[in-house]
């Protein structure tokens, strides 16, 4: 396995509001890169499976968009929350959601998460590609902490959340220990 240190480089395909498109969608695409989102930025980022799943909706988004004041209070500049799904899907999910605070980023061709060794087959759900959930500390492009959940596997039965969660993020920006939580510094990429 080599070891990473740093977010990848990759491009994602968003969409930004633009009043100079006219009609009832004023939006026009913009490629952000990773230099562009991670650059000079202490940044929480968390990754999971997809918008609109269960436990991704009723959890791990709206806990980190509750505890988003006391990320900022911590030094943190943006909680990026990322997912391979198009840049359609996450802005309706984050509508959905009432998302205010947490940046919705899609990789929508999984190239960010191919990158980070993250990508799994979830085709026993019919979901093919997806992201392992996992959560890291990103400052200036250098990986500072992470956390990835157990049993990262291809068409894994579960989906197990127990490590990626805003609390253990935020405890240990507060330098608290979290019963049973290691605290891998790196990405291992297969």
């Amino acid at each position: 396995m080599a070891v990473i240190d740093r977010v990848p480089d990759a491009v994602f395909k968003t969409r930004v509001r633009d009043e100079s498109v006219g009609g009832s969608n004023p939006y026009r695409w913009q490629d952000r890169t990773t230099q562009e989102i991670f650059g000079g930025k202490k940044v929480v980022v968390f990754s999971l499976p997809g918008a609109f799943t269960p436990t991704c909706s009723s959890n791990h988004l709206p806990r980190y968009e509750e505890l988003y004041d006391e990320f900022k209070a911590q030094g943190i500049d943006e909680i990026i929350c990322l997912s391979v799904n198009d840049a359609f899907v996450m802005f309706q999910w984050g509508k959905q959601q009432g998302a205010k605070n947490v940046l919705l980023l899609p990789d929508g061709n999984g190239e960010f998460t191919r990158k980070m060794g993250m990508l799994v087959d979830k085709s026993n759900l019919g979901f093919g590609m997806r992201s392992w959930r996992y959560s890291m500390l990103v400052n200036d492009g250098k990986i500072e902490k992470f956390f990835a959940e157990p049993g990262y596997s291809d068409n894994c039965p579960d989906d197990p959340f127990e490590v990626s969660d805003a609390d253990t993020m935020l405890a240990s920006l507060k330098g608290q220990e979290s019963a049973g939580v290691s605290e891998p510094r790196m990405a291992f990429v297969g």
